[in-house]
């Protein structure tokens, strides 16, 4: 059975930086793509930053643009996110997404065309 574990989440102070990773195991990915979403406090689950495998096209939303970048290992069938000048807005639950079925030409911000989930981890940024 597929599995996502996130790690590299904590508390940050506001301009610091976060790695996130995520690592897939029981299936590889490579054929479709993986992505980052957040959910804050009281919003919904949004996407951050996603990658497509088979051509290495990525989607980042407005907010994180110029300080967070997605990036992948083929080898490992892991994804990273690379977090720079955090905000105290970015303060939510982080959650790695997969895809695994269906076709490779998908919209790489809907949350509806990802499988696989992992558990989330916690990022917070203080002011």
């Amino acid at each position: 059975q597929a599995q996502l574990v996130e790690s590299g989440g904590g508390l940050v102070q506001s301009g610091g930086s976060l790695r996130l990773s995520c690592a897939a195991s029981g299936r590889t990915f490579s054929r479709y793509g993986m992505g980052w979403f957040r959910r804050a406090p009281g919003k919904e689950r949004d996407l951050v930053a996603a990658i497509r495998w088979s051509d290495g096209s990525t989607d980042y939303a407005d907010s994180v643009k110029g300080r967070f970048t997605i990036s992948r290992d083929n080898v490992k069938n892991t994804v990273y996110l690379q977090m720079n000048s955090l905000k105290p807005e970015d303060t939510a639950v982080y959650y790695c997404a997969a895809r695994g079925s269906g076709s490779v030409y998908y919209t790489l911000s809907f949350v509806k065309n990802y499988d696989y989930w992992g558990q989330g981890t916690q990022v917070t940024v203080s002011s």
